[in-house]
């Protein structure tokens, strides 16, 4: 509501920041920064918290970084909004595909009575034309967002609902092949930056994208307009379309052979801007 507080990490989707804005909150931004790895300062995202916050927005595992909270770091963030009455809500679409141990990690429903959850199929599950998600809260919260989703959207197809089903009934099988091919190709990946000495990152921890810092004189839309131009097959998203110019962000959940004949093209790209 206009007036509100709003504390939101970023890098991270849009509209954590800009609904709330135009709905006439104050948001305050907590940047993730590459010198710290893009791990969160947690003393300065509790800091940003006031009695007036209404909510405290994250995304974990973080997209663009590819950086994941631990259970101590979110529970930290959980004890802080439930002492200031704010809600924590935390956008959990990469989670079930971490890069160590199980894959996934915990989810904040599970350590607090003012965490909200959403999940989709389209990230972990890489069924992103179903269109289907879902959302874990207190049963109150959830009877408003009920009441509102019926206004908006009634029902979703019965086809996408069959199938979001079958994909859920099989969800560990589906995560077991989603976390090998991204792990494959994140070790790919990494090889790859190894090597390139133009390029530079972070490794992240969780998720399918991650940021590369990229070495030439050329705006990140300028160097994804070439590459695309120039490599015909390959397509990065540019680092100003979040904020982080300097930056593009590079997925690695597609097809292990296609991501392997992407990289040399890139290097062939790179070579042209020497």
């Amino acid at each position: 509501e206009p007036g509100d507080h709003v504390v939101s990490v970023v890098p991270s989707y849009q509209q954590h920041t800009s609904i709330p804005e135009s709905l006439g909150a104050k948001v305050t931004r907590v940047p993730l920064r590459e010198e710290r790895g893009w791990q969160l300062d947690v003393d300065e995202l509790v800091g940003a918290i006031t009695p007036g916050t209404k909510v405290v927005s994250l995304t974990n595992p973080n997209n663009p970084t590819g950086a994941l909270l631990e259970r101590s770091t979110l529970q930290t963030i959980a004890d802080a909004c439930e002492r200031a009455g704010a809600w924590l809500l935390c956008d959990e679409v990469y989670r079930g595909i971490d890069q160590r141990g199980s894959g996934t990690t915990v989810s904040v429903v599970d350590l607090s009575d003012r965490a909200i959850a959403v999940g989709s199929m389209s990230k972990a599950f890489s069924l992103a034309g179903l269109r289907l998600g879902w959302i874990t809260g207190p049963a109150g919260l959830l009877h408003d967002v009920t009441i509102h989703r019926d206004y908006n959207t009634i029902s979703v197809g019965m086809i996408d609902d069959h199938l979001a089903s079958l994909a859920l009934e099989n969800a560990e099988a589906i995560l077991d092949r989603n976390r090998a091919l991204v792990r494959a190709n994140l070790a790919t990946l990494a090889a790859w930056v190894e090597t390139e000495s133009r390029v530079s990152w972070t490794r992240p921890q969780g998720g399918t994208v991650t940021l590369l810092r990229y070495d030439a004189d050329l705006t990140s839309r300028e160097f994804c307009v070439g590459l695309v131009e120039g490599a015909g097959s390959v397509m990065f998203t540019p680092g100003s379309a979040l904020g982080m110019e300097g930056f593009v962000r590079v997925g690695f959940g597609n097809n292990t052979a296609a991501f392997d004949a992407g990289l040399p093209l890139v290097t062939e790209y790179l070579d042209t801007l020497s």
